[in-house]
């Protein structure tokens, strides 16, 4: 079933919201895979980061005038080669078919992007399946200590494993 899904940019006083509402989103499923964490489940600084990216556009998930969810995306208008970096559904809406209905408004707001990217921990199955299941994005690659990305330091045997997906636009199979 399709939603009527809407992305608004976020205004700069609600940026602490944002980080927030994320966090809080991304917290449930390292909780569940877990149990109670300390430490903030995504580095304020990450998500900063992430949002503070040249290119980045930062955005609400609206559906029948709520905050659903939120997206930061990177766009690199000159390679076309654009980021999905980060992607959350409140946990009240998920099931909803928010999640890939906001992904479809990504995708017909950026018609010119050749590959998508992004990435998420090893142990989020229910991202997985999104990702590659609803989404069309390929495995291509797992990252962990012994294989890094690029802009990654050396980090410990204890710190997250990632997949990172990639989406060729315009490839028949995806």
């Amino acid at each position: 079933m399709e939603r009527n899904i809407e992305l608004i940019a976020i205004k700069e006083n609600e940026r602490e919201w944002f980080i927030k509402d994320l966090q809080k989103a991304f917290a449930t499923a390292v909780v569940e895979a877990f149990g109670e964490q300390e430490e903030e489940i995504i580095p304020r600084v990450d998500i900063t980061d992430a949002m503070d990216t040249k290119g980045a556009e930062t955005y609400h998930i609206i559906s029948n005038g709520k905050i659903t969810g939120g997206v930061v995306i990177v766009i690199n208008a000159k390679t076309q080669h654009n980021s999905l970096e980060l992607l959350f559904i409140n946990r009240t809406y998920h099931n909803k078919g928010l999640g890939l209905a906001a992904w479809r408004k990504i995708e017909q707001m950026y018609p010119d992007t050749k590959v998508w990217e992004t990435v998420t921990p090893y142990f989020e199955k229910r991202n997985i399946h999104f990702y590659v299941n609803k989404c069309g994005f390929k495995i291509v690659e797992f990252l962990n200590p012994h294989h890094l990305d690029s802009h990654e330091e050396k980090k410990g045997e204890d710190d997250w494993c990632m997949f990172r997906f990639e989406k060729i636009m315009g490839d028949k199979n995806n």
